[in-house]
């Protein structure tokens, strides 16, 4: 089983998810963990290679992106409250952001 690696303040936005979408978050990346793909999920290549994104959906949409190719952990690098039908420029580019940050560590074999 993969660690999970929350990345700025992906963990607190969950945490202040409500109760029903912060489990469902926490089932799903224990799916992804485990190797198996998150129920409802989509490819989020604006962000990067191998970056996905979970959709949780309970009386509001929730988001969670985050990228597991890497045998060392499960990066969570944004997590979000969905307010629109498209994701928001902002979200993708602090996910990028992140993401690009992740690649430079991963490569300088730095701990993220």
């Amino acid at each position: 089983m993969k660690p999970v690696e929350w990345l700025g303040s992906s963990r607190e936005t969950v945490r202040s998810f409500p109760v029903e979408a912060r489990l469902e978050v926490g089932y799903q990346l224990y799916r992804v963990q485990h190797g198996f793909e998150p129920f409802d999920w989509k490819p989020m290549q604006t962000v990067g290679s191998g970056v996905r994104e979970i959709r949780v959906r309970t009386q509001r949409a929730y988001r969670v992106i985050y990228v597991a190719k890497f045998k060392e952990a499960v990066y969570v690098l944004h997590a979000f409250l969905k307010k629109t039908s498209k994701t928001s420029q902002a979200d993708i580019a602090l996910a990028r952001e992140r993401f690009q940050r992740l690649m430079r560590r991963i490569r300088h074999g730095e701990k993220a």
